[in-house]
């Protein structure tokens, strides 16, 4: 692993970009990558007890490293064709369990103790120009440069991740460049279709008109709930719908996003979990009386520009708390929020602060289940006598070493772990390393 990083990080710089200082308008191909570690660990903290899914109350520290190719070709007007092949390595904090809003966006539901590869995404985009004013669009990430009209018809296809289109934040959306914490980075009820690595296929359309998007998506579900397999038959599925407005408010840019999502898959009903064991003895197990059901939820999503340095932003949800939730994490309430400020103001224009703020909730018959020895997709202490919300506070300092590289320290304090008053408060810090071209 000490070797990994240094090459990673020397072949960002090593390799050229076609996106140089003569840049064309439109670019035809283009490559990109990037590496990301991180180091992450918790303090010791109280807990008389813990189950198969707590956060060790012991310190201890993981670390996890990626990096990724973009690999982008336009072969026709509009379109773009981009393939993501990505190296992983490394844990999440307890195999990423523990917390509802687990502290780590890097760390998946699956861990390796050494390097694999996989093909997170692969799709095609297509943008059909609509009339109204021409913009620029600007080299990036799965993104090629050059230009497209304010009315437009964007269409998706392929594998990639429901978050790529939908519940975007500027502010709080990456955990490899701002925020960390799962109910940071996303809205916690947002219960997207995903594999235990956060991507699954599927289409998405979004028509721009003005200052509002409409997007709408399908996308297939995992073979069983927090699966590593997506349904071979596409016979379990997600709906997703979400409007967008864009405003300005004194001259300030913002926008309002609200999102749906309706899964339909063979899912279990916490009070037939919680049924059963109180018929056999045993602990509540979800698995036993999944059935073909729906679950939905709903979330909005704002962020709002207070000055040229900051930026403010607001999310929050809730979903069907009678069902078990299918591939995020245990949260049927949530509302966060924070401010994001960028360092001008001393010099570090490239620097930022960033804090927020979540509270998690779960129904009480998810109390219940969890009380009667349920394990959801992250939580689970074996009993829950004493249920509260779980309460994070999070804040980063991302420090722009040079162009490519940036260092951030990460503070989090999670109050209530997997909403249990007796256990916690848990102190967890991170160091972060990134590069990108």
């Amino acid at each position: 692993m000490p070797r990994l990083l240094p090459l990673a990080l020397a072949a960002t710089a090593a390799i050229p970009s076609p996106a140089a200082a003569d840049e064309p308008a439109t670019e035809s191909w283009a490559i990109h990558g990037q590496a990301t570690f991180v180091v992450q660990a918790n303090a010791r903290f109280r807990s008389p007890y813990q189950g198969p899914n707590s956060l060790d109350h012991h310190s201890h520290a993981k670390e996890t490293f990626d990096a990724t190719a973009y690999v982008g070709v336009r072969p026709w007007a509009g379109a773009e064709i981009w393939v993501n092949p990505e190296i992983d390595q490394g844990f999440g904090l307890s195999n990423t369990l523990g917390a509802a809003g687990f502290p780590s966006g890097e760390a998946y539901k699956v861990g390796k103790k050494y390097p694999y590869w996989k093909l997170p995404r692969w799709f095609l985009r297509q943008t059909i120009d609509l009339g109204g004013e021409s913009e620029k669009v600007d080299a990036d990430l799965n993104q090629l440069a050059g230009h497209q009209t304010a009315n437009r018809l964007v269409l998706t296809l392929g594998k990639f991740s429901v978050v790529d289109v939908f519940d975007t934040n500027a502010l709080a959306h990456d955990p490899r460049s701002d925020f960390l914490n799962w109910a940071v980075i996303d809205a916690g009820t947002f219960d997207y279709a995903a594999n235990a690595w956060g991507y699954t296929y599927g289409a998405a359309g979004e028509l721009y008109v003005g200052r509002w998007t409409m997007r709408t998506g399908a996308f297939d579900l995992s073979d069983v709930p927090n699966s590593a397999r997506l349904d071979p038959s596409f016979g379990q599925v997600q709906f997703v719908a979400e409007v967008e407005e864009r405003h300005s408010i004194g001259g300030r840019r913002g926008k309002l996003k609200i999102t749906a999502f309706l899964s339909r898959g063979r899912m279990g009903r916490f009070e037939d979990a919680i049924r059963l064991a109180e018929e056999t003895g045993e602990p509540a197990d979800i698995a036993a009386v999944r059935r073909f059901r729906s679950r939905a939820g709903v979330s909005f999503n704002l962020e709002q520009q207070l000055s040229k340095t900051v930026s403010v932003f607001m999310k929050g949800g809730l979903a069907n708390g009678n069902v078990e939730p299918y591939e995020f994490s245990d949260i049927d309430r949530t509302i966060a929020a924070g401010v994001s400020v960028k360092g001008s103001g001393w010099g570090r224009k490239d620097d930022t602060v960033g804090i927020a703020a979540v509270n998690n909730v779960i129904t009480r018959v998810h109390q219940r289940f969890l009380d009667a020895g349920g394990l959801g997709i992250l939580v689970g202490d074996g009993k829950l006598p004493h249920p509260g919300p779980e309460q994070i506070v999070e804040a980063y300092y991302d420090l722009a070493l040079a162009k490519p590289l940036h260092l951030t320290l990460d503070g989090q304090l999670i109050r209530h772990p997997a909403y249990n008053r007796d256990r916690g408060p848990a102190p967890v810090g991170a160091i972060r390393l990134h590069a990108e071209f």
